[in-house]
């Protein structure tokens, strides 16, 4: 991992390719100008030799011109010879002995009788300016790349200015600071969309929040109804004498709350399984009569079922069983009239139902019907603790599948 800032690993990054681009421009230009002065020099030295085999040798300054004869002796034009006499037209770079220092490019050209003709140009002028653009580019390239390298870094600060400003919201939220969001940027860009992304992620992490601060306070409610029932009980049975009948009595009441809370300890268990995600199901084909009729016989009421012969599911069966029987407790305790458990198969899924004879949910309780700690007044009346349809919910979706309730019908749907 880099301990450089992104800013700064984006500026030497910026730095680098400008360098690369700066590198690879001049060198095309350098080319570039060495092909037009060496185009330019030889159309020159052509024009000269053209006119030295009309019969005319013109000798500019830093130009040469002669006229060789078959045996290599100069017949007019500079003194000592410049080539042998040749046999195809050709261009070389090389010094002169008796001139400047400068090279000179020399163009051969064999004309008729045997003779050549040799016409040469310094090629100071070419190698000045060459030499000018390459240390135009040495000065002014160094120059460009810092100032671009410094451009760059105040473009990427301007462009990561928005996360920075993300990066100071997100350390003032905590759990205490609840409804903040991070600043999104104008531009609809690749930072907006992840500040979007994140703002979701806090939300829904909100939403968790308030579900378990909700469900710590419900938790702690049903716990100290039925606590301070049996410490009332246990004290005042340990208050004074009591006859043997109010004692049991006492007892009773205790045992009844000391049962209620070891369902609320076993459905709170199932439930946090089930926000870790680790609701454990031991899966397995079940015949789905048998099934019904299994969790109906642990009723003492008379439970109507419906279900075909020879239909059946993959699913956890006591998973199952607990739904089940958390539905046909609720239509015990709250409904009216003939209680019917049965099963549909509708396509690739599998409806089981619960339904009674009674008024069903009220319509404000409907909506939040499969919430946790969700009960109407009858309920809270009648001790219930708010978590069986909650379970129902969680053992449906465990399976792939969901609860939906209409009325005094609530269905589990899973997969056929």
């Amino acid at each position: 991992m880099s301990p450089l800032p992104i800013r700064v690993r984006l500026s030497l990054a910026f730095a680098a390719a400008m360098a690369l681009l700066l590198a690879a421009l001049g060198s095309f230009l350098y080319l570039q100008l060495r092909s037009s002065l060496d185009k330019q020099l030889g159309a020159t030295l052509q024009a000269q030799a053209d006119a030295a085999a009309a019969g005319s040798l013109v000798e500019k300054e830093e130009s040469v011109a002669q006229l060789l004869g078959p045996d290599g002796r100069v017949i007019r034009g500079f003194d000592a010879p410049l080539e042998p006499p040749a046999t195809h037209e050709r261009f070389e770079d090389r010094h002169v002995a008796g001139l400047d220092d400068n090279p000179y490019r020399l163009l051969v050209v064999p004309v008729e009788g045997g003779r050549t003709i040799v016409v040469g140009a310094s090629l100071e002028d070419r190698d000045e300016a060459l030499a000018g653009l390459l240390a135009a580019f040495l000065v002014g390239g160094p120059i460009a790349l810092a100032l671009s390298t410094l451009l760059g870094y105040l473009l990427a600060g301007a462009l990561l200015r928005p996360v920075e400003n993300m990066r100071r919201r997100a350390a003032e939220i905590s759990t205490e600071t609840t409804g903040q969001k991070l600043p999104l940027p104008h531009a609809r860009d690749e930072i907006f969309r992840l500040g979007s992304t994140l703002n979701e992620m806090l939300a829904r992490l909100e939403a968790g929040i308030a579900r378990e601060r909700r469900f710590v306070a419900d938790a702690s409610h049903e716990l100290r109804t039925p606590l301070a029932l049996l410490r009332t009980e246990l004290e005042l049975a340990r208050r004074r004498p009591r006859a043997p009948e109010e004692l049991r009595a006492a007892l009773d009441s205790a045992a009844e709350e000391v049962d209620r809370l070891t369902r609320l300890a076993e459905d709170l268990l199932v439930l946090a399984r089930v926000d870790e995600g680790q609701l454990p199901l031991r899966q397995e084909p079940i015949p789905v009569k048998d099934l019904l009729e299994t969790v109906a016989d642990r009723f003492s009421e008379k439970i109507e079922v419906g279900a075909a012969d020879g239909d059946s599911i993959v699913g956890d069966r006591l998973r199952l069983e607990q739904a089940l029987g958390n539905l046909l407790d609720n239509a015990r305790r709250h409904g009216a009239g003939t209680i019917r458990l049965e099963a549909e198969r509708k396509q690739d899924r599998v409806e089981l139902r619960v339904s009674d004879q009674g008024p069903g949910f009220p319509p404000e309780l409907l909506p939040r019907a499969f919430d946790r700690f969700t009960r109407g007044d009858e309920a809270r009346e009648r001790g219930g603790t708010g978590l069986g349809l909650a379970i129902v919910a969680a053992v449906a979706k465990a399976h792939g599948g969901r609860a939906r309730a209409a009325g005094s019908t609530v269905t589990i749907e899973l997969p056929g």
